[in-house]
């Protein structure tokens, strides 16, 4: 029982911790006059990883290369199936008005080029300078297009870019700044530590793979905080910020937090990731294609329809 509740209480710690160091970057980076297209391009795309980051640095270093995996695949495929799934149940997502074609190209070809690498047996430090190249091809594009948007736009778009960034306040003190930041840093490998370690326990204990424990407890565990955005955003009926946190969010998930983790060391990858969840994952991709390309809505029948899929998913693993 101690390692479910120790888990739980280390993903507790992940959330709350990611979510202080994103308010500590974010409104540091303000006051030291850091343009807020920058920090909303680069800071909170990255600290809304962090957990993710840190699971997979802390997997990694401990040996627990499937939880690692099962973390980032997990995640992507939790993302499409439950993220977009649970919020069209409550209410349909209009997203035929959204315009996220390019942005969905990326995230395509990030998932063709992770299972690509993951077919190699290994992900090597040569893995992870790839996929971060991607990841700055993709962010190089995203600024460019965000700053011409924004020089053809009105003299209030610095002001626009700011209201998009919920964490932001340019007038918070440095002391409360500081203390945003120190616990963010002192939480996150506080909370990958209790969160690796008991999985890693449980996993032996009930005779579960590792994989599949990161695949499921670590991979929805970390995918709360955008399922949250995304039930907060269809209940205002921003089907776009619904959409765009999925696809940006499964694009850092595979191009950033991999990368970055096989600095610590090389990452191997178990065949049933190769013989099925990898391609769990990418099926799932596929499925957004009538709601970015055909002008299709999300609607509750296809609410119903992607969480039966992911407790299908569930099912199989178990």
């Amino acid at each position: 029982m101690m390692p479910w509740l120790y888990s739980a209480l280390g993903l507790v710690i992940l959330l709350l911790a990611g979510d202080a160091l994103v308010r500590g970057a974010v409104n540091l980076s303000l006051r030291l006059g850091v343009p807020a297209l920058i920090v909303s391009l680069t800071i909170v795309a990255f600290g809304t990883s962090a957990p993710e980051l840190l699971i997979a640095i802390n997997a990694v270093h401990e040996g627990a290369d499937g939880i690692a995996m099962g973390n980032v695949v997990g995640s992507n495929t939790a993302n499409i199936l439950l993220v977009l799934g649970i919020p069209a149940l409550m209410r349909a997502l209009h997203t035929s008005e959204c315009s996220t074609r390019k942005n969905y190209v990326f995230m395509l070809a990030a998932s063709v080029l992770f299972i690509g690498l993951a077919f190699c047996g290994t992900f090597t430090v040569w893995s992870g300078l790839i996929l971060l190249a991607a990841l700055s091809l993709v962010l190089g594009v995203a600024f460019r297009e965000a700053r011409n948007h924004r020089r053809n736009g009105n003299s209030c778009a610095a002001d626009a870019d700011l209201e998009e960034i919920e964490e932001a306040d340019p007038d918070m003190p440095y002391w409360r700044v500081g203390t945003y930041l120190l616990l963010g840093l002192i939480g996150l490998p506080l909370g990958a530590d209790l969160l690796v370690d008991n999985a890693t326990i449980i996993a032996l204990t009930y005779g579960i793979s590792e994989t599949v424990i990161g695949l499921t407890l670590v991979a929805v565990g970390t995918s709360l905080p955008e399922l949250a955005t995304t039930v907060m955003a269809a209940m205002r009926r921003q089907a776009d910020v619904a959409l765009g946190n999925v696809i940006g969010s499964n694009m850092f998930n595979l191009l950033a937090i991999i990368g970055l983790a096989t600095f610590i060391g090389p990452i191997s990858v178990d065949p049933e990731f190769l013989r099925f969840d990898l391609w769990v994952m990418l099926g799932a991709s596929l499925l957004l294609i009538p709601f970015v390309f055909l002008k299709q809505d999300i609607t509750r029948r296809w609410g119903v329809i992607l969480t039966a899929l992911y407790l299908a998913y569930m099912a199989v693993l178990f």
